[in-house]
């Protein structure tokens, strides 16, 4: 698509992940960043948040951003969010029993936590400082594993990046994506699905192809 103004090519959407991106490792917006996006909402190019974060995560930099009613990809692309007002578009799940059993039995003390979509999460114990949000509810690995998820978290303060990166290969994790996350974390998705899955499911609905879409993250 050519700018009729500049002459060069204008992407008709945008899409934007948040941590490292959007937001620094603090978790707080830039002042050059919401200006940045604000131009791109007043050209009328609709912008997507796409991240690893929980709906209720995303829920606050989208209403800082100041973004029009839209759709959000949410917890790496298994949770697409129209809001406002909310209504979840899609929840992809899976059965997080065998990746739960496996973590314990290669990982024991890894703090296990999976997600409630738009109130927070059922976990095995805390997590550091302000990891998770919203709702937290401890519950032993037998709960944990009682019905399916859009999204299961590993974390473990004690292991390095590097040591997170070869547990993920250690455990040989079958019929489902997994996302080392900058930190000792691991997030864990149905087969299949990811940021990019489900953005292309969103540009298709705005009528936009991928080579019309200009996305900005900061993951492997």
């Amino acid at each position: 698509m050519r700018n009729s103004a500049g002459g060069g090519w204008r992407p008709r959407l945008v899409a934007l992940d948040i941590d490292g991106t959007v937001v620094d490792r603090n978790g707080l917006l830039p002042r050059t960043v919401a200006e940045a996006v604000d131009l791109v909402v007043q050209a009328r190019v609709p912008v997507v948040l796409s991240t690893g974060r929980s709906w209720h995560g995303t829920k606050p930099v989208f209403e800082e951003l100041g973004l029009p009613p839209g759709p959000t990809v949410c917890s790496n692309g298994a949770v697409i969010v129209r809001y406002p007002p909310q209504e979840i578009i899609k929840a992809i799940t899976f059965d997080p029993r065998p990746v739960i059993t496996q973590v314990e039995e290669f990982a024991p003390g890894s703090l296990i936590a999976v997600e409630e979509i738009g109130r927070g999460y059922r976990l095995n114990d805390r997590f550091p400082g302000d990891d998770l949000t919203g709702e937290l509810i401890i519950e032993d690995a037998e709960q944990l594993s009682s019905r399916p998820a859009t999204r299961v978290i590993v974390r473990d303060p004690t292991r390095s990046e590097e040591d997170f990166v070869a547990l993920a290969r250690h455990l040989g994790l079958h019929g489902v994506t997994y996302f080392v996350g900058w930190s000792a974390w691991l997030d864990i998705a149905p087969d299949g699905v990811n940021k990019a899955t489900a953005l292309a499911e969103v540009a298709a609905g705005f009528g936009v192809s991928a080579a019309d879409v200009l996305a900005f993250g900061d993951g492997r």
